[in-house]
């Protein structure tokens, strides 16, 4: 069903063109690939972190729902705090060989 909330209408110039059509510059999500066909790249960082260091998971293909259930899995299984930011699965602490492990076992195994 479409939307017709007039408050996300506000400050639009309507058109008296009958064919005129209102455009919501939404945008459509991303479709997320299987879990065999991802390719994650799992790095260590810490440059700019104040010398802590933190795991990157990188190259999640889909929807930005489903990175943050995985990053949500990633850091209840490690036991840390960590973040979703710009794509990537940001998890507190040196984890890699863990998060790598963690992944083939839930079915992603394209994994480095």
């Amino acid at each position: 069903m479409k939307k017709n909330d007039w408050k996300e209408r506000l400050n639009i110039v309507y058109s008296t063109n009958p064919d005129f059509v209102y455009d919501t510059d939404e945008t459509a999500e991303e479709e997320t690939l299987p879990k065999n066909a991802q390719k994650l790249r799992v790095r260590i960082e810490r440059n700019h972190r104040g010398g802590k260091s933190v795991t990157i998971v990188a190259g999640f293909t889909g929807a930005e729902t489903d990175l943050k259930e995985l990053g949500k899995l990633l850091k209840t299984k490690c036991g840390v705090g960590g973040t979703v930011k710009e794509g990537e699965i940001i998890v507190q602490g040196e984890f890699k060989e863990k998060i790598v492990e963690l992944l083939k076992r839930e079915g992603y195994t394209q994994t480095k």
